[in-house]
């Protein structure tokens, strides 16, 4: 039941606009019920507490107990030498670095930690350790065991014969876990980036040894008195970022897909429209989708569902928010009901029975709106767990998975029959088209004929895709909830820029119905449009959670492997945003595709700009070493071309920039291409 607040000291509080909060009419729907019901949200506390100005501009230092030094910038800028100081002496230029390559080392923390839960996993499901968690993509297992150096066949009587499938997934396992800390060597799977760029890597001294090392080194550079070149320290960051993304979020993305299966494409729904009245409803949160997968088994047994209709519910319901929604989404077509913002909304529906969170993006203020209805909040997770006495706690173990998630369930569905009659849930939601991987887009725009990216190659050369953007990342509530997202995602299809995009920006982007084939020929240029009426896809391909923008990784490496387009990434007419960014995890991932040779473009804000000389270096100097840069701009149309202009500058540089001829390819002509 509602338990509403002081009506007098609602109005005195300073409360969210909802019209300007959010462009999703779902949620401005329910902050206005928040308002009238007394529930102060993320939206409502933004508006009461400002962000710290010298915080923001990235040289606020304090990593001792004689500060926080704070230089602020002098008003009418620097002019001249620049003598601001810390009390150590530390200048603008090492606070600024410490401070982003510490955001790099805590962004691929949560990343790697979360790979290394997943292998964990996987190597108990490999020993048969476990009955829940079983190998269901072998073809895949064979692929990742080559990168990892493990052998799938073995020499018998002098024939090369497969070697037993559960030995090599045991290998596997080991393998990928030693990845984590092996005292020697160099991580495995930075070979699997183009050979130019593994070259570059290699002189740059930046491929990293292993994924603790590279994490641990940056908190160790960054205490008082060891690095102080503002450049030396941004090679650390940048080994770090490169352990993240071509390591510990390659390895979880590879690994669950081993676990789980590889996506392929799926339909499904998006917002909080999603959820139904009545059946029981299950928001899983978080980004792990060890607990989800088995939440979905156990929900779809015939045996919940009849304990939820003798609970008085016709069924169950999951949907997901933040990263584990796009993992059951991609898998299983489980609906997407909502961003990072929108997770304490879901519960303000008063139709969530339970909301069941695991890692990362966990706002702990949900466990006050909780408070307010009958929703029960569960955590799962021995690293994350909350304060307050109204959060039950049920750990999840691998080896007892099912027990763990059939008590979840049942959790809720008792709690169905405790529902109070101020459910309100908004109708707003989209059909989407999502669960896209490198497999899948070699299959959609490769075709059979070919068997590689052939096709998308070939549909850049000739014009009528222009390039492709990278669009992924939070949601930011010192911004407008998904207009960031929105707008550039629009102002690139329209102007036949094919999108690939993950995390929040890829759920914003489902909500607005952008995540269908037949959105091309509303919002996309004439060529984009053509392509993807031709093949059936969306303009914006959906492939799936923060760590799995190694797909995107993996799918340039392709890209430059199928020929036509140059030899590296840094040459592809590509770019890479994240709009509304608020988590270092955030700027982790932006480093590590800067470092892959990807120019990436920032909204909202980079705390750097106190520092003018380390800005320019990131946004300018960094293009010379990697071929990829940093870049902000707030602006989402201004942010959209100029990753436009960058995507033109390569395609110039190809000598692309002018429309091919079209011509009729005749039988002659296919097999002069086979022959290739």
């Amino acid at each position: 039941m509602v338990q509403k607040k002081d009506a007098e000291e609602s109005k005195t509080k300073k409360l969210a606009d909802p019209v300007a909060a959010t462009i999703d009419l779902a949620s401005q729907q329910m902050i206005e019920r928040a308002h009238e019901l007394g529930i102060e949200t993320a939206f409502d506390r933004a508006v009461a507490m400002k962000p710290c100005n010298i915080g923001t501009q990235g040289i606020c230092c304090k990593n001792c107990g004689m500060g926080p030094c704070r230089l602020p910038l002098p008003k009418g800028g620097i002019e001249g030498e620049d003598t601001r100081k810390g009390i150590c002496g530390a200048t603008p230029n090492t606070i600024a670095a410490r401070n982003f390559i510490r955001m790099i080392a805590g962004g691929a923390a949560a990343h790697s930690d979360h790979g290394r839960s997943v292998a964990e996993v996987f190597m108990s499901a490999a020993r048969k350790e476990t009955d829940a968690y079983k190998i269901k993509d072998t073809r895949k297992l064979l692929e990742v065991a080559q990168w990892l150096g493990v052998d799938t066949t073995v020499a018998v009587d002098g024939q090369q014969l497969d070697r037993d499938t559960d030995e090599i997934a045991v290998e596997v396992g080991e393998k990928a876990l030693n990845e984590w800390g092996k005292a020697e060597g160099e991580l495995l799977f930075a070979k699997r980036a183009p050979q130019s760029r593994y070259e570059l890597w290699k002189k740059q001294g930046v491929v990293p040894r292993n994924i603790d090392r590279e994490i641990v080194e940056i908190m160790h550079r960054t205490h008082i008195g060891v690095d102080q070149d503002y450049k030396n320290l941004m090679k650390q960051g940048t080994r770090a970022a490169i352990a993240d993304g071509w390591g510990g979020s390659m390895l979880a993305t590879d690994l669950q897909d081993i676990l789980f299966g590889t996506p392929y494409p799926v339909a499904s729904e998006a917002n909080l429209g999603v959820m139904k009245e009545d059946m029981v409803n299950i928001v899983i949160h978080g980004h792990e989708p060890v607990l989800s997968e088995m939440i979905i088994a156990v929900a779809q047994t015939r045996k919940m569902e009849e304990y939820a209709k003798s609970k008085g519910a016709k069924g169950i319901q999951l949907s997901g928010i933040c990263c584990t929604a796009n993992e059951m989404l991609q898998r299983h077509g489980v609906p997407l009901c909502g961003t990072f913002l929108q997770q304490e909304l879901a519960i303000i529906t008063g139709a969530c029975d339970a909301m069941v969170v695991d890692i990362q993006c966990i706002f702990q203020n949900l466990a006050n709106v909780a408070k307010c209805f009958h929703t029960k909040l569960i955590t799962t997770h021995p690293i994350a767990r909350m304060e307050q006495d109204n959060v039950l706690h049920i750990e999840f173990d691998e080896h007892h998975a099912l027990e763990d998630a059939e008590r979840t369930v049942k959790l809720a569905i008792d709690n169905f029959e405790n529902r109070g009659a101020e459910v309100m849930i908004p109708t707003q939601k989209s059909p989407i088209v999502a669960g896209f991987g490198v497999e899948s887009v070699e299959y959609h725009l490769g075709g059979t004929f070919r068997g590689s990216y052939y096709t998308l190659n070939d549909n850049i050369i000739n014009g009528r895709i222009r390039g492709i953007g990278g669009v992924v990342g939070c949601n930011n509530v010192r911004t407008k909830h998904n207009e960031g997202h929105i707008r550039i995602v629009k102002e690139l299809i329209k102007n036949d820029v094919i999108v690939l995009t993950t995390g929040c920006n890829a759920i914003a982007c489902a909500m607005e119905g952008l995540l269908t084939p037949e959105s091309a020929k509303v919002f996309c240029g004439p060529g984009l449009a053509e392509v993807c009426e031709t093949v059936g896809i969306p303009p914006v391909l959906h492939l799936g959670s923060c760590v799995d923008n190694s797909r995107i990784l993996l799918a340039a490496a392709e890209v430059v492997k199928a020929g036509g387009l140059g030899n590296d990434i840094s040459e592809l007419p590509a770019a890479g945003s994240a709009p509304e960014w608020m988590s270092e995890k955030a700027i982790s991932i932006g480093h590590y595709f800067v470092a892959s040779g990807v120019y990436t473009v920032f909204g909202v804000t980079l705390p750097v700009s106190g520092a003018p000389v380390f800005q320019k270096y990131i946004f300018e100097e960094f293009e010379k070493l990697y071929g990829g840069m940093w870049d902000l701009e707030v602006d989402p149309i201004k942010h959209a071309h100029k990753m436009i202009a960058h995507i033109d500058k390569k395609r110039q540089a190809l000598g692309i920039d002018r429309t091919r001829e079209r011509i009729l390819v005749d039988m002659a002509a296919r097999r002069e291409l086979e022959s290739a």
